[in-house]
This record gives structure tokens, sequence and C-alpha cells, in this order.
């Protein structure tokens, strides 16, 4: 596995719980010294438990030495990332600079070498994986197999994904490197689930089109929320109508904030940009993403109209910094796109997240920290709810209460239910839903 992120350390860890011998590989000797010590650098649920677990059985290793890893191995997945460029396009530099290494590698090593098979896991543009092929072909006459590997791992459950996948897709270009793919996968697809083996360029655009399709249903829910605002409708009555149609269902079409993490808004913005350099204007595609950066910008506007008053030198209590529950991945996460108008407008921000704070203190040092949700909330003129952690779901409004200046909630996750809010004594403002206000005076 080239690179220990999110993706390569997931697919490395469960590709060893399965009897493979794995070594993961990665220039960042600090990363490399905290995994050997079972310690892993992302949050994931049960992934440090495995990793500790197949490293104690001498399955999975972990280097900064690129001969030594490609030396021994069969298969060579390159996991390392794809940012985006300025112009949304994706940055083919780790990529490229890691398929120069494995040429020399190849080179080295001689064509009395077993065939190797190298795997394009990276989330990478239609052609890219033949661009790696011919990169590592003019550099060496060593033979070897290349192929395309989408993953579809969401953080959270990536480790559930991945030992049980919905399906998994291959791009081959011959029966050999099928087969290879195929033995691969045989221990996880035993029970019926399927595996595609396509040419090339179709599986690098079955990532692509994948989560094109979820951010359009996300960015599709959060128009209708604010149509149902500003029409007196209820998005919730709504999507329950709506998805009990089988045909619609009711995955990623739930109202919030909107997308974020390392694959959106990045893959859609990569759409646009293959789009743009074929000629075609993935005018969809473009939507969906100026529909997500509104609704954030929509959803502050809610915030700054409903407290009327100059925050400078006030106090704002955010819950949640994560882009999503169970990760402390913060990439593109609303919570910061909100925090950053906050601080923008003179507040001072205050914020609590199981796992993330760490990330935050990163990105935005100017921001208090806390470790536990209720005091983020003393003083503040509000509450913000960023991320659906499960802790959020059920809290201790009284608690709430007396901790806020005001008893005031805007909860950009829909967690609460309007009317209780309501006889709790709170200014509630939601997402898709007419705020609400105390049916009573709140007790304090």
């Amino acid at each position: 596995m080239v690179g220990t992120g999110y993706v390569g350390l997931v697919t490395g860890a469960c590709f060893a719980d399965m009897g493979n011998d794995v070594t993961c590989l990665d220039i960042d000797a600090e990363k490399i010294a905290t995994l050997r010590k079972g310690v892993s650098p992302i949050y994931e649920p049960g992934l440090s438990e495995m990793i500790v677990r197949n490293a104690n059985a001498n399955r999975l290793h972990f280097t900064t030495d690129k001969s030594a890893a490609y030396r021994d191995a069969s298969v060579i997945f390159i996991c390392v990332g794809t940012p985006s460029r300025d112009d949304g396009s994706a940055d083919l530099k780790y990529v490229l600079s890691v398929a120069d290494d494995i040429a020399c590698e190849l080179e080295r090593l001689g064509s009395k070498a077993a065939t190797k098979t190298i795997v394009v896991k990276s989330t990478v543009p239609v052609g890219t994986s033949h661009r790696v092929r011919d990169a590592i072909a003019a550099k060496t006459t060593v033979r070897f197999q290349i192929a395309d590997n989408p993953e579809f791992l969401k953080e959270g459950d990536a480790i559930s994904d991945f030992m049980n996948p919905d399906r998994v897709v291959c791009g081959v270009d011959n029966p050999a490197t099928a087969a290879t793919m195929r033995a691969l996968y045989d221990p996880f697809i035993r029970q019926g689930n399927p595996i595609f083996l396509l040419d090339i360029p179709s599986a690098e655009m079955v990532k692509y089109a994948s989560n094109a399709m979820l951010a359009c249903k996300i960015s599709f829910v959060n128009e209708m929320a604010s149509l149902c605002e500003r029409c007196g409708a209820d998005i919730e009555s709504v999507r329950e109508g709506m998805c009990a149609d089988r045909r619609i269902g009711n995955q990623f079409l739930s109202p919030g904030l909107g997308y974020g993490g390392s694959c959106f808004p990045k893959d859609t913005q990569a759409v646009v940009s293959m789009g743009r350099e074929v000629g075609l204007d993935c005018k969809l595609n473009a939507a969906v993403h100026e529909v997500n950066q509104d609704q954030r910008a929509h959803f502050w506007t809610k915030i700054t109209n409903e407290l009327s008053l100059d925050l400078r030198g006030k106090s704002l209590a955010f819950w949640g910094v994560a882009f999503k529950p169970k990760t402390d991945d913060i990439r593109e996460a609303p919570s910061l796109t909100l925090m950053n108008s906050a601080l923008a407008a003179g507040a001072r921000v205050r914020a609590y997240d199981p796992v993330a704070l760490d990330h935050l203190a990163h990105e935005l040092p100017q921001v208090e920290r806390f470790d536990d949700q209720y005091s983020a909330l003393d003083g503040a003129q509000a509450l913000i709810i960023c991320t659906e952690w499960a802790e959020f779901r059920s809290p201790d409004f009284a608690e709430i209460r007396r901790r806020l200046a005001h008893p005031v909630i805007f909860d950009g996750r829909n967690l609460f239910r309007a009317a209780q809010m309501s006889e709790l004594g709170f200014i509630y403002a939601s997402i898709g839903r007419a705020t609400v206000r105390p049916s009573a005076p709140p007790a304090r």
C-alpha cells in the first residue's frame, strides 16, 4: 500500500485481516513510527485494533523504505492523495511520482522478477491509470500489469464497507489482471455481492459518477428544504412522503448543512473539470456544487437574522466540527465555514467535538475548544449544531438552557422535534422547517 492515508491504511489493514502479507509504505517517518506503535493516525472505529492484531500476527508492516516495500510485493496499490487544484481539477503529482518510483524499482529488479500488478486505488480522472502505465513503461522494459480499483469507503463505517462491500469494481485490460484482482477480492465477495471487471476508463468513471450522484441528492434535498422554508412546508414531512416512493428511496436525502470530507466537493469539481477538458459543460454537477456552498451561507444568514445583534465580543457555541459523525475528518466541513463567518463578524467561537478538536486546533487555533459539550455553552448567545453525533440527539436540555445566555439553538442537522423545543422554552431554527419559539416563558 503506497500511502497510509485513509484509503491506504484501511485497505491494507483489511487485506491483512484476511491473511495477506501487507506492507504499508509512506514517506512520512513520523506517521510510520506512530503506526509501528499500533496507533492509527486517523480516527476510524475499529481500525487501531485491527492494526495491532495484524501487526502482532506479522501480517501488517510499515516502512519508509521504497525498495523494500516494492521488492517482494506481487500487487502494489497506489493510495496517495489527489487534491484539488485551484481550477477544481485533480492534482496527480503524487500518483505520477509513485509511478516513477515503481518504474525505477522494476528496472532494478530486472526481467527475471515475477510480474507485478500495479493498482491505482486513488480517485483519479479517467485516463490516469493509463498515464501511470505509460509513465512506468517509459522508464523500464520489465513487464507489469495495470489495474484501477476505486474505493467506496464511508468514513466512520470504512471497515464494514471493505469487509462487506456492496460491490467491488476493478478496471482491467487483460484476462491475467482480471484473474489477479478476482483472486484478491474473492474472500470479500463470497456472500454474493458482485465484482465488476470493467475496462479501465469505465472503472475510473464509476467512482466519479457514484459520488456525483450522491452529491446531487444532498444538494437536491437542501434546495427543496430552502423552498419549504419559503412556502411554509415542512421538509421532514415532505421527505417522508417523497421517500416512500421506492424509485426514490431515502439514502442521502436528509436536509442539512451540505456535504464535506475528502470526496465531496473534490470529486464533484473534478467531474466539472473533466468535462471542461473534453469540451462538455457539466451544468448539473456545477449547479450541485453551487447549491451545496450556498447552503452554508443561507444557514449563516438565518443565524444573523435571528440574533439581530452586533456579534463583536459575543460568544457562539458549536457542537460538532467533523464533517460527519464517527470521523475526525474536518476537510471541507460545514462547521469551518460557519466558524469562519462567526470569527469574521467579531464573535468568539467555542467548540466541542468528540474526536476532531486536535484538527480544529491546527485549522482554526483562535477557536476555544472544550472537552465536554456543556462547558462549551457557558455564556454563549446561541448553540449551533453542525454534526449529528449520537450524543447530541438526547442532551440535557435544562443544562443547555442554564448555560446559554439565551435559549437559542440553530440545528443544522434537524436532530430535534420542533414542537418539543417550543415546549422546552427554546427558540429553535433548523433546516427546511419554520423557526419555533417558546410556547411558555422558559424556566430558569
